[in-house]
């Protein structure tokens, strides 16, 4: 799987494009559709996963089911379980703290987490927004300590990290 990233608003936000065989799942359209678009240069665009629904992480989301008429996953509609999608394989993992509806896609066979504000490198998301909790964070980050250590972490916003870096330099894991 082929993973490359488009930084998009004035929030900075990652827009993920995952691809296998010139099929795209899109990760959190956040802003600038036309630059999404742009980067998907006539691939095929099969759906939309969503880590959650902040106006920086789904700022493109309808333009692109107006052009594209592609399904969008998120928490309405996902369980915590695994889920295949054309050549794509990934678990959802409710990891609710930054808000009530927040996922992690985690794509087993290739080793990577798609965390959206969940955590990003060093710290996590804020928990003093409307949803937000951060009992149910802490449970979060005990849930994702379970997994394997070298786990690559993509968040919504800034660089990408590994689980285990987190174990050791972000306070709220220690």
């Amino acid at each position: 799987m082929k993973i490359s990233n488009l930084v998009v608003g004035y929030l900075e936000e990652n827009c993920y494009f995952l691809e296998i065989n010139n099929k795209v799942l899109i990760i959190d359209p956040g802003d600038e559709y036309l630059k999404i678009k742009d980067k998907l240069n006539n691939k095929e665009l099969i759906g939309i996963l969503i880590t959650h629904h902040h106006n920086d992480h789904i700022g493109a989301l309808n333009s692109l089911i107006n052009d594209f008429n592609v399904p969008v996953y998120s928490n309405n509609n996902l369980e915590e379980k695994t889920y295949d999608i054309a050549d794509f394989k990934f678990e959802v993992i409710k990891t609710y703290g930054h808000t009530t509806d927040s996922l992690t896609y985690y794509f087993k066979e290739e080793n990577v987490m798609f965390t959206g504000d969940f955590i990003f490198k060093e710290t996590i998301g804020r928990t003093d927004l409307p949803t937000g909790n951060f009992d149910e964070m802490e449970k979060s980050i005990e849930k994702i300590k379970q997994f394997n250590d070298n786990i690559i972490l993509y968040p919504g916003h800034g660089d990408d990290t590994t689980l285990d870096y987190e174990k050791k330099y972000n306070y709220y894991f220690i």
